[in-house]
């Protein structure tokens, strides 16, 4: 795994799809490859109310890349320094090995270079301490970006306040077992 980590609080999305935009305008992407993209989920009717769900789908910078171990060229990488899972594009020959070896879709073919881009959590922002640019235009703040380590305080954070929010009074009348 990557030293970092990219955590979606699904609760607050809304697949407004400003994190698809603002990193295709970070990495100067035409239509198609999407490094990050937004998956919905539904509709479904929940009750009597037609529900739909966002899922947010970066690279995952896994421990054992298999689009890494798949590149003939070298062209995938990944930094040994934290981990981040990124092309080279100087080496890349557009052969597509990486495409087809991992699960999760990441790596994406452009048309217009004949080569392949991916999530690389923005690295070149990391390297100036700022956040990848998908975090840095959510607008519900549903993504949150950071060290691995710091990920579970942030969930266990965002767990107590959605609680202390709730109201109370639903749940007057369940006894305490």
């Amino acid at each position: 795994m990557s030293d970092y980590q990219l955590f979606q609080d699904t609760r607050k999305c809304i697949g407004c799809l400003a994190c698809e935009v603002a990193c295709k305008a970070n990495k100067d992407l035409p239509v198609g490859p999407k490094p990050c993209h937004v998956v919905q989920v539904g509709p479904k009717f929940i009750g009597n109310l037609p529900r739909a769900s966002y899922i947010f789908m970066p690279c995952y910078h896994c421990e054992k890349p298999w689009c890494v171990d798949a590149c003939p060229t070298g062209a995938m990488q990944k930094r040994p320094k934290d981990g981040i899972v990124f092309v080279q594009a100087d080496l890349c020959v557009g052969c597509k090995a990486c495409i087809r070896s991992c699960p999760w879709g990441a790596p994406q073919w452009n048309k217009e270079t004949k080569k392949v881009v991916k999530c690389d959590y923005c690295m070149d922002r990391i390297d100036q301490g700022l956040d990848p640019a998908c975090v840095t235009v959510c607008i519900t703040h549903c993504l949150s970006f950071g060290k691995a380590d710091a990920m579970p305080e942030i969930r266990r954070e965002r767990h107590a306040r959605a609680i202390a929010s709730l109201d109370h009074s639903a749940f007057s009348g369940i006894s305490n077992i």
